[in-house]
Order: structure tokens, then sequence, then C-alpha cells
């Protein structure tokens, strides 16, 4: 049952149902499969070299790393620098705009803390079915 919430969201049915809704983009990338753990890391632990960010996320693999990281500093949410030295070193650091994540974060895991038991009842209510079958 669908609780009745309203939201101050215009709506406009001539839009597109891929365009219909406006943080889209913003969803795909900020919570994308990897970048909530790197940027909860560099938020936590603070600048860090590669090798440090794979051994606190451990289930990630390096190829996948880099790709994260990589796209994450095209979006502005990571610095990557490089010091050019035998063996060189990079680092990674979280910029502002990626700091100014961190309530949305906070929100979400509030969230996650107060409705999860919710979400594993259902999720087990739905597997008991027959219609799951």
């Amino acid at each position: 049952m669908a609780a009745d919430v309203t939201y101050d969201i215009p709506i406009d049915r001539d839009v597109h149902p891929e365009d219909a809704c406006p943080i889209g983009d913003v969803v795909d990338m900020v919570f994308s499969r990897w970048t909530t753990p790197i940027l909860w890391t560099l938020h936590r632990y603070g600048r860090q070299r590669f090798v440090e960010l794979q051994r606190r996320i451990p289930a990630i693999s390096p190829k996948v790393m880099t790709q994260r990281l990589r796209q994450m500093e095209r979006d502005g949410f990571v610095v990557r620098e490089y010091h050019a030295e035998v063996p060189p070193r990079v680092e990674y650091e979280i910029t502002e705009l990626g700091l100014r994540l961190a309530p949305i974060f906070a929100e979400l895991s509030a969230w996650s803390d107060a409705n999860m038991d919710e979400v594993l009842d259902a999720r087990q209510r739905y597997d008991d079915s027959p219609r799951s079958h």
C-alpha cells in the first residue's frame, strides 16, 4: 500500500520517460556501485594512495577501482596528485564537491537504519509467496 506522499515537483506529461526524473544523471553518477564506498573511505581516512584504498575496499578489483577513480576525478569528486619520484606515487583526495555529498549519505544512512527491517520483511514476504517462484 503506497503512502500518500506528495512532492513539490511540477509534472510535465509531455516529458519523455527517460527524462522524467530530474536527478537521474546524478543518481547514476553518485550511486554507482563503487562510488559511495570510495568517497566514504576518502572522507573518513583522508588522502590515500591507490594501494591504501585497495586495502580498505578489497572487494573492488584494481581495474574497476581505476575506472571509478578516473570517473570521479572527471566529475570533480576526487583529485589525483601524481608525485614524480622513484617509484612514482599517486594519491587521491575527496574534493569540496565530494564532501558536500556527506549530508545526503548521512540522510540515506538514517533512512536505512529506520527502514531496512521493513525492506527485508517485504523481500521475505515476496520470496515466500507463490508469485516469486
